[in-house]
């Protein structure tokens, strides 16, 4: 017992109570809603664990007839899946939900060796940092071990980034969403002991900070970096409606990466990228009056461009817990757009009816609309992150 509570320690999960962290006064409504809306999500995964064929993960759904895409366990989404079902078994203490996300997990946890993805905190710290912070059981820890050295044989310390991509026209791509993979490296060095992996966490979020941000905080996509010298030879997007547009999504990563961030290292400098990134998005005169942000805060269209649930359910799980490390008006300010955020995700608007949509919880996403994939439709990771909120508004509330 002392073992698993002393890794559990380790782990310093974001579900977890720290003493620098402060509680928030709940509105009663939310909590209520809350807890209406987790239950319907444990009923929908119910449904979802009945339709999934066993070898694969849900995706999304397909736009032209409506049916489920699935993926296999080397795609980035892969361990959102089982990720929400260990929320879910935390929520109901409903072992089928447990059974479900150690069932999935199998599928996944041969991809602690895949060297060729950035993506590795997604596919693997979501459903096996749970597991281990959710059960104690030190068994997830070396997969995770592992997961951490695959991980940064993808850095090169020239450039100071873990590449993203080995695709496409691009010499060292990285790319805003990697913030989002730097948890897996700040728990490695707190389980091992060996400081590598937070240094290499440290000067990836440090570079990103210097190269990815604009003046007024918001975020390239891509910066793609000459890997003999680190010179930057391009700011692009790939998802985002221009080169000089702020992707919403993008900028929902960086803001749950660099709090984050802060929450590992207490680097204050994260904490302050992460207020500025979160100010942008709050005061950007394109953000809809609901908080729901269309899929590009420049898209073509405005104020009929597509809504992208998927970035409001980030910045919602992000911001609240922003709000944990920041004093006075602004982290109230934080923490109440965060309440609105899903209190309207919550809403019909944006919540699927029982039995439909595939059984995902959100609908209204968007995965790449340049590419025009995963346009208006439900995605696996904005349920992850809106689960993931909703069960830190229950914690982290007086």
């Amino acid at each position: 017992m002392k073992k698993n509570l002393f890794f559990m320690m380790l782990l310093l999960p974001a579900m977890a109570m720290q003493s620098y962290a402060q509680t928030r006064k709940a509105d009663p409504a939310l909590l209520r809603k809350a807890d209406e809306t987790l239950q319907f999500a444990a009923r929908q995964y119910k449904l979802m664990m009945t339709h999934v064929p066993d070898s694969v993960l849900p995706r999304t759904t397909n736009t032209k007839n409506g049916s489920l895409v699935t993926s296999k366990s080397n795609w980035w989404t892969s361990g959102f899946y089982p990720g929400t079902t260990w929320y879910l078994y935390e929520y109901t203490k409903d072992p089928a939900f447990k059974a479900e996300a150690i069932k999935r997990m199998e599928l996944v946890k041969k991809e602690q060796y895949n060297t060729h993805t950035h993506d590795l905190g997604f596919m693997m710290y979501c459903p096996f940092g749970n597991a281990l912070r959710i059960t104690g059981d030190t068994a997830y820890q070396s997969i995770l071990l592992t997961s951490a050295r695959s991980l940064v044989t993808r850095f090169n310390p020239t450039v100071g980034c873990i590449k993203s991509w080995d695709h496409g026209t691009w010499k060292f791509p990285v790319i805003i969403d990697n913030m989002m993979n730097l948890e897996l490296l700040t728990w490695a060095t707190r389980v091992s002991g060996d400081k590598q992996f937070e240094k290499i966490a440290r000067t990836h979020a440090n570079t990103t900070m210097k190269n990815h941000f604009r003046p007024d905080y918001s975020s390239y996509h891509v910066i793609d970096y000459d890997p003999a010298t680190g010179a930057v030879l391009a700011k692009k997007t790939h998802q985002g409606a221009a080169d000089s547009s702020a992707w919403s999504r993008g900028q929902a990563w960086g803001l749950y990466g660099y709090t984050l961030m802060y929450r590992d290292t207490k680097d204050k400098a994260y904490l302050q990228q992460a207020r500025h990134i979160a100010d942008y998005i709050l005061n950007n005169p394109n953000m809809p009056a609901d908080l729901i942000p269309y899929w590009d805060f420049n898209a073509p269209g405005i104020p009929n461009a597509l809504r992208d649930v998927s970035a409001a359910a980030v910045t919602a799980s992000a911001l609240l817990e922003l709000s944990r490390y920041t004093k006075n008006a602004d982290g109230k300010r934080y923490w109440a757009a965060a309440e609105k955020m899903l209190t309207n995700l919550c809403s019909p608007a944006y919540l699927a009816k029982e039995g439909e949509n595939n059984d995902f919880i959100l609908m209204h996403s968007v995965g790449s609309l340049p590419h025009d994939s995963e346009v208006d439709v439900p995605l696996t990771y904005a349920d992850y992150y809106f689960v993931e909120a909703l069960m830190r508004y229950k914690e982290w509330t007086k």
